[in-house]
């Protein structure tokens, strides 16, 4: 009969992210927001050649990017919430930097901030306009 600590050891350990202000441990409070690449320079930057990434983004519009994502945290530390850009380097090792504001525009799922730019300024004021018995033109 095997002993009870040497039981139920398959299951998977939680992802070990450090602060990289403070190096304690930091707590995830959203789901990971993958990357795409959608320019040939965006692959070019992660390792892929001249030529591979032009046949790449010839054939398809988006590259999804494997590894990387964004993500918010909560450190215990300083009690406050932070948005970090993620890369798995090796399978459970992660480099962990704030995330920028132009890798917002690489993220798939996220609501554009400006809205988007195939709906008329008339559609956009109207949805905006929503009060309680209907809508008021602004």
């Amino acid at each position: 009969m095997q002993a009870r600590s040497t039981r139920n050891r398959k299951r998977s350990k939680r992802r070990q992210i450090f602060c990289p202000s403070h190096g304690c441990l930091v707590d995830s409070t959203s789901p990971k927001y993958p990357l795409y690449a959608d320019q040939v320079e965006h692959l070019k930057q992660r390792g892929v050649g001249n030529k591979t990434a032009r046949l790449v983004m010839a054939n398809r519009t988006t590259v999804s990017l494997k590894g990387e994502w964004l993500e918010q945290f909560w450190c215990p530390e300083c009690q406050n919430k932070y948005w970090y850009y993620i890369q798995e380097t090796t399978p459970r090792c992660y480099t962990v930097s704030l995330a920028p504001v132009n890798l917002w525009q690489q993220v798939q799922g996220v609501i554009l901030a400006q809205g988007n730019p195939s709906v008329g300024e008339f559609t956009r004021r109207q949805s905006k306009g929503v009060v309680y018995r209907g809508l008021s033109d602004v």
